[in-house]
C-alpha cells in the first residue's frame, strides 16, 4: 500500500519535488528500490530503523 499511495502522490508532483514516505512493511525495501529503477524517480535515501522504514523519492524530470 505504501507503494501505491506514492506513485499516486508522485503523479501530482512536479518535477524535483520531494517525497518523503514513512512504512512499516519490511517488503518495501525492495518495492521502492524497484520502483526507483523502473519510473525513473530517484531514490535519494532509504533508511530502517526499529521496524519504520523511510523513503526519500525525488520526481523524475520531465
Amino acid at each position: 500500500m505504501p507503494l501505491l499511495k506514492a506513485k499516486l502522490t508522485l503523479n501530482g508532483m512536479s518535477a524535483g519535488e520531494l517525497l518523503k514516505v514513512i512504512a512499516t512493511d519490511p517488503g518495501s525495501l525492495r518495492d521502492f528500490k524497484v520502483f526507483a529503477d523502473q519510473s525513473g524517480n530517484l531514490l535519494l535515501e532509504s533508511s530502517e530503523e526499529n521496524g519504520i522504514y523511510v523513503y526519500l523519492l525525488q520526481k523524475k524530470d520531465g
